[in-house]
């Protein structure tokens, strides 16, 4: 082989290389958008229960946690991606 070739088929791996990672950061991307749907339909059925002014305000700290989480899993793909 020589070196053309050679720099040919290294740019077909890079390609390909940066194809699965943009695969990659669109499967987790989707799976972030689809958790805070998810937060959004929790709090949409917790909205519907009557229950006291106490379990309210747990309802309220459990979705705050939860936001809070998905906030930080939502960091962690973005810092994961931009270092590659």
């Amino acid at each position: 082989m020589n070196i053309k070739n050679i720099k040919y088929l290294e740019g077909i791996i890079i390609q390909n290389q940066q194809s699965v990672e943009d695969k990659e950061w669109a499967n987790d991307w989707k799976t972030i958008v689809d958790i805070f749907n998810l937060i959004d339909k929790l709090k949409q059925k917790l909205q519907r229960l009557d229950v006291s002014y106490l379990r309210e305000l747990q309802q309220e700290i459990l979705i705050l946690n939860i936001e809070k989480y998905a906030w930080s899993l939502q960091n962690y793909i973005i810092e994961k991606y931009s270092k590659q």
